[in-house]
């Protein structure tokens, strides 16, 4: 039997993948390398969707059929500042200090583009609160190799978790694809997702 992908991912992240896989929607990966830089004033909101969708966007550029292609996006906020990935060992130590014993919000943007220049995107927001931590943790935590490509500097489906005391919204959003939101977009582009 022969794979025949039904969307295209605009994202070289293994964790989409594997959310994509967990619902049955085949995709085929492509690259969209795109400057993911915030605006000067622009509200962690409007920035993780605008990445989404330019990603959306240049992945559609690169297509050669009608399959449409998803894009996504992830940040962590603080206290209204965007931790994205760590520079470095000793960015990441900051990063996990400054979410230690506190709550900050992990916004998705998730966004798809089509056929006729059709785009939709949506938007998760949840609310992770941290344990307090020791620099013994971060540091052996940041040794574990975990933490370098992450936004935040922790990955909730991995060693991560350890220090997630609490989590009020969607899981697979924390993790990078929001599985509610992905399949509203994706039934709307007529893309199977348990039955609809």
């Amino acid at each position: 039997m022969s794979y025949k992908p039904l969307v295209y991912l605009a994202s070289a992240s293994p964790r989409r993948g594997a959310l994509l896989e967990q619902v049955g929607v085949s995709y085929e990966r492509l690259a969209a390398d795109i400057a993911e830089v915030q605006g000067e004033d622009e509200a962690p909101e409007v920035f993780v969707l605008r990445m989404a969708l330019a990603k959306a966007r240049a992945g559609w550029l690169r297509v050669e059929d009608d399959l449409p292609v998803l894009g996504a996006d992830t940040v962590v906020v603080v206290d209204g500042q965007v931790l994205g990935k760590p520079g470095g060992r000793a960015d990441a130590l900051a990063m996990l200090e400054r979410l230690s014993g506190v709550s900050h919000h992990v916004l998705t943007g998730v966004a798809v583009a089509g056929q006729d220049g059709r785009e939709m995107s949506r938007l998760s927001v949840s609310t992770v609160t941290f344990r307090p931590l020791s620099r013994a943790e971060c540091e052996a935590y940041w040794e574990s190799g975990e933490p370098a490509d992450k936004a935040g500097a922790y990955a909730i489906q991995g060693l991560g978790a350890l220090f997630v005391a609490r989590l009020e919204g969607s899981y697979s959003g924390v993790m990078g694809l929001p599985l509610f939101e992905t399949g509203e977009l994706l039934a709307h582009f007529g893309i199977p997702v348990i039955g609809r």
